[in-house]
């Protein structure tokens, strides 16, 4: 994915983007309007009008992606187009500006769309690197396997502790029953439980474990162990859905401001083209 993304197509997409930036940057020191550089000059109006397709064009791949008996190009090649047009967007639109910037619907379209553009990047980011990590920290297992194995963890906690003091039993049932993966947005996001069960109750093992009989001693060390690998799973566990959390969040955000610039951009051609 890092090769297609950034080299697709022998940077085809870096080429035409570097193009269009040269391009734009030339005319723009190249055109001398009596007024100075601004968006209403015939230059002005080019560069809007790029800009503006360079908007929809991006939009359009949220479409292409879902289609996928699509014959317009491949995914690939759209990402890596979307990837460097939305980058060049940034320089185009602020031409096209002549870096008149002030308080008013013009400069809010171009406040979304850098918005935009930036958690546009952190996408890309989240795509190439998280992943990676979620591979690396299943070490070739679903979630859903690791949760089977917490699971069967649980059983043998139980059948061991069984052996042991009413105190260690009831420590390990809470750690059977309160343990949670997942649940509120910012505990997704955080992939921690600072009161979590399974390490509260590997604390209070090991404590009372210290005062255990000499022939409970291996029962105790087995149990300490089974928890141990429990606790390691869990962190395993809620490592993959703070990794699923943080790729998904983006686009509750990306999605939304995406349509918002668009609707700003629909208010800021009509107005410069009816009331300017």
């Amino acid at each position: 994915m890092h090769q297609s993304l950034f080299v697709y197509g022998g940077f085809r997409y870096f080429k035409l983007s570097l193009l269009l930036l040269i391009a734009a940057v030339v005319a723009y020191f190249w055109h001398e309007p009596v007024d100075g550089p601004n968006g209403g000059t015939w230059l002005g109006y080019t560069l809007g009008g790029l800009g503006a397709f360079l908007i929809l064009l991006l939009m359009w791949f949220g479409m292409r992606k879902r289609s996928y008996k699509s014959s317009m190009g491949r995914v690939e090649g759209w990402l890596s187009a979307h990837v460097y047009l939305g980058l060049a967007l940034i320089v185009i639109s602020t031409l096209h500006a002549g870096f008149q910037i002030g308080w008013n619907l013009h400069t809010l379209a171009y406040v979304l769309m850098l918005i935009v553009i930036a958690s546009g990047i952190f996408g890309v980011y989240a795509y190439l690197r998280y992943p990676q990590l979620m591979t690396e920290n299943r070490r070739g297992k679903t979630l859903d396997t690791i949760m089977a194995e917490m699971a069967e963890l649980d059983r043998e906690c139980r059948d061991a502790a069984a052996q042991l003091t009413d105190d260690i039993s009831q420590s390990v049932l809470n750690c059977c029953e309160k343990t949670r993966i997942g649940g509120s947005v910012m505990r997704q996001l955080s992939g921690k439980d600072n009161n979590c069960a399974t390490q509260r109750a590997l604390d209070e093992v090991t404590r009372l474990s210290k005062s255990l009989p000499r022939e409970q001693t291996d029962d105790g060390r087995r149990l300490l162990m089974l928890l141990g690998k429990k606790n390691e799973l869990v962190q395993r566990a809620r490592r993959d859905v703070q990794y699923k959390a943080l790729l998904d969040i983006w686009l509750f955000f990306h999605v939304p401001l995406s349509f918002a610039l668009l609707a700003a951009l629909s208010a800021h051609v009509v107005s410069i083209f009816f009331y300017w």
